[in-house]
C-alpha cells in the first residue's frame, strides 16, 4: 500500500517591514538646534573678544606694516621694552616672596588670631588708582608725608626734598609688587590647604627639620600654585598701567602700556602704532598660557589624597603675626591714611594740621555734577555689564562642562573666554576704541561701549566661577530631572538656576567690585561727557586738585568695600579663591 502523500508545507511569508518614517523638517531643525545655538554663541563672543584685536592688527600691517615700522623706529623703544620687562620681573619677585611668606604665616597664626588671614587679601579691595595716589601722597619728594617725617632724622635733616622719590622706576616696581602680593597669597594659600598633613608628619617622623620639611616636601607640592600664581602675576605686571601712568609718565618713564595710551590719545590718533606696541603683550599672554600648561602637565601628579588636611606641624609663631600686621600696615593702612588726611585738608602739604580739617572735599564730590555723573555711570554700567556677563558666562560654562558633542566649538569657547584674562586691558581698550568709533557701530562717547568692554573683561570671571559651581553641584540633580521627563529648559530654570543661586550672586557681586575698580580700559573708551569714577579721578589728578582726588579715591574704596561685603555675605569668605 502506498504511503500517503505528505503535502509540502505552505510557504511562510514575512510581513513587510514598515518604512522608517522620514524625519520632518521640524525634527531636523530641532536635532540641529543645539549645534546651531552653540555656533551662534561662539560667533557672538568671538566678535566681542576677537574683532577689536583683529582690527588693531589689520591697521598695524596696512601700508607695508607702517604701524610696526613706526613703533620699531622710535628711538626709545628698546628702553621701553627693558622697563616693561624690569617692571614685570621685579614686581613678580616681590610678589612671590611676600605672597609665599604671608601664606606660610597664615598657617602659623595662633587660633585666636586666625582672623588676620584676611588682611593680605584686603589690598585687592582698594582700587589701584586709589592705592597709587595714596603712595604718592606719602612719598612725593617734597610734600610727601613720610618724606617730610624722614627729613627730621639726623642723617637726612639737610635735605630739602626726598630721601624717597616715588616718581622713579624702582618705586613703581615696589608698589606694583605690593599690589600683586595679594594675588600670589591667594594662590599659595589654596595650595597649602590641599596638602595632605600625613606627608608632613611622615617627613617629621623621619627626622627632617622644619626647614627640611618646608624645602623638600611643602615647596615641591606647592609648585603648581607657584607656577600658576607666578604666571598670573607676571601677566599682571606686564600689563601694569595705573602706576606707570600716574607716577612715571611725567618723568619720561614709559612702558608698553603707557606708550599705547599715548599713541591713541594724541592727535592724530595712531592706531597702527598702538597695535604694534601692544603686540608683544598680546603674543606673550598667549605664550604664557601655553607654557604654563607644558610646565604643569598632568595636575593629578600634585594631588595628595589623605584623611588629614594640611597642618603646619609647627607652633604658632609671633613672627607670622608680626609679618602679616606689618604687610597690612605698609600695603593698606599707610596709603589709605594718606588719602584720608589729604581728603580732609584744604590743600596738600608736608604737614598734617588736624585743626584745619574740613569735609568740603567730600561735599564737592556729591555736589559737582561731573563727579556725581561719573559715580552714577560707574554704578549703572557695572550693574548692566554684570547682568549681561552672567548669562554669557552660564552658557560658556555649560558648553565647557557638557558640550562634549561640540568638540571644536567647545575648544574655541574655552580659548576665547580665557583671552581677556591673559591680554592686558589696555589692548582691549584700544581695540574697542577703534572698533566702535567707526562703521558699522559708532558708539564712541556712549555708555554702551563702556558696557561692551566691561562685559568682555568679565567673561573669564563669569565663566570660571559658574563652572566651579556647576562642577561642585554634580550631575545627579540634572539626571534626576531629565529622567522625570523634564526638558533641558525646564531643568535649567527650575533645578540648576535655583541651586546655583549663591554662586550666581557671589559672581555678580565680585564682578561688580572689579568693574567699579576698572580704570585702564575705561580711560581709553571714555569721552569727556561719559566718565566713570576712575577716569574723573585721573582728570582731577592731572589738574592738580589733590584733596578732591583723595576724596574721590576714598569714595571708590567705600563703594568697592560695600560690594565685597555683599559678595562675601552671599558666597562665603572664600569667594576670591574661586577666581
Amino acid at each position: 500500500m502506498a504511503a500517503p502523500a505528505v503535502s509540502a508545507p505552505a510557504p511562510t511569508t514575512t510581513p513587510p517591514r514598515p518604512e522608517p518614517s522620514r524625519p520632518t523638517a521640524l525634527t531636523r531643525v530641532r536635532r540641529h538646534l543645539p549645534r546651531l545655538g552653540a555656533l551662534v554663541f561662539l560667533a557672538a563672543i568671538g566678535y566681542l573678544v576677537i574683532a577689536p584685536l583683529v582690527g588693531l592688527q589689520r591697521l598695524a600691517f596696512e601700508d607695508d606694516a607702517r604701524g610696526y615700522r613706526a613703533a620699531l623706529d622710535a628711538p626709545d623703544i628698546g628702553e621701553t621694552l627693558r622697563r616693561t620687562a624690569g617692571l614685570a620681573l621685579g614686581s613678580l619677585a616681590i610678589a612671590l616672596v611676600l605672597g609665599t611668606f604671608l601664606a606660610w604665616a597664615a598657617t602659623r597664626l595662633p587660633p585666636r588670631l586666625r582672623v588676620l588671614r584676611v588682611l593680605p587679601i584686603l589690598p585687592i579691595v582698594v582700587p589701584a588708582v586709589a592705592a597709587v595716589t595714596g603712595w604718592a601722597f606719602l612719598f612725593s619728594p617734597r610734600p610727601g608725608y613720610l618724606n617730610a617725617a624722614l627729613r627730621n632724622l639726623p642723617w637726612w635733616n639737610h635735605l630739602d626734598e626726598g630721601p624717597v622719590d616715588i616718581y622713579t622706576l624702582p618705586w613703581i616696581v615696589i608698589i606694583t609688587g605690593f599690589g600683586l602680593t595679594a594675588f600670589v597669597y591667594l594662590f599659595v594659600s589654596a595650595g597649602f590647604g590641599n596638602i595632605n598633613a600625613e606627608l608632613i608628619e611622615a617627613a617629621q617622623v623621619s627626622g627632617s627639620t622644619a626647614a627640611g620639611v618646608f624645602f623638600r616636601v611643602t615647596l615641591p607640592l606647592l609648585r603648581p600654585v607657584l607656577v600658576y600664581g607666578g604666571f598670573v602675576a607676571l601677566l599682571l605686571g606686564l600689563g601694569q598701567f595705573t602706576g606707570p601712568l600716574l607716577l612715571g609718565r611725567n618723568n619720561g618713564i614709559d612702558v608698553l602700556t603707557t606708550d599705547m595710551y599715548a599713541a591713541v590719545s594724541q592727535s592724530p590718533v595712531d592706531y597702527g602704532r598702538a597695535a604694534a606696541i601692544g603686540s608683544p603683550l598680546l603674543l606673550f599672554g598667549i605664550a604664557v598660557v601655553f607654557f604654563q600648561k607644558v610646565i604643569l602637565g598632568d595636575h593629578s601628579r600634585f594631588v595628595t589624597h589623605g584623611g588629614k588636611a594640611f597642618r603646619s606641624g609647627g607652633r604658632p609663631s609671633w613672627v607670622a603675626v608680626t609679618g602679616i600686621l606689618l604687610y597690612a600696615l605698609v600695603a593698606l593702612a599707610l596709603p589709605l591714611g594718606a588719602l584720608l588726611v589729604v581728603s580732609l585738608s584744604s590743600f596738600w602739604s608736608g604737614k598734617i594740621e588736624p585743626s584745619g580739617f574740613t569735609l568740603d572735599n567730600f561735599r564737592r564730590v556729591f555736589q559737582e555734577s561731573g563727579i556725581t555723573d561719573a559715580i552714577v555711570n560707574s554704578l549703572t554700567t557695572s550693574v548692566i555689564s554684570v547682568a549681561i556677563a552672567l548669562p554669557l558666562g552660564f552658557v560658556a560654562a555649560s558648553l565647557l562642562l557638557k558640550g562634549r558633542r561640540f568638540r571644536v566649538v567647545r575648544a574655541a569657547v574655552d580659548f576665547i573666554v580665557a583671552m581677556p584674562l591673559g591680554i592686558p586691558a589696555v589692548v582691549f581698550g584700544a581695540g574697542f576704541l577703534l572698533t566702535y568709533s567707526r562703521e558699522p557701530f559708532i558708539l564712541y562717547g556712549t555708555r554702551t561701549v563702556i558696557v561692551l568692554v566691561y562685559v568682555t573683561l568679565m567673561l573669564p570671571f563669569a565663566t570660571r566661577m559658574q563652572l566651579s559651581g556647576m562642577v561642585a553641584l554634580g550631575d545627579t540633580y540634572v539626571e534626576a530631572s531629565r529622567t522625570s521627563g523634564a526638558g533641558a529648559l525646564r531643568t535649567t530654570t527650575e533645578i540648576m538656576l535655583p541651586l546655583l543661586r549663591p554662586t550666581l550672586a557671589g559672581a555678580g557681586a565680585l564682578m561688580f567690585v572689579l568693574l567699579t575698580h576698572e580704570f585702564t580700559a575705561s580711560l581709553l573708551v571714555r569721552a569727556p561727557t561719559t566718565q566713570v569714577m576712575g577716569t574723573i579721578l585721573f582728570d582731577y589728578w592731572s589738574n592738580g586738585s589733590y584733596p578732591l582726588v583723595a576724596a574721590i579715591a576714598l569714595v571708590m574704596t567705600l563703594v568697592t568695600s560695600a560690594g565685597v561685603f555683599v559678595a562675601m555675605s552671599v558666597a562665603g569668605s572664600d569667594i576670591f579663591e574661586k577666581l
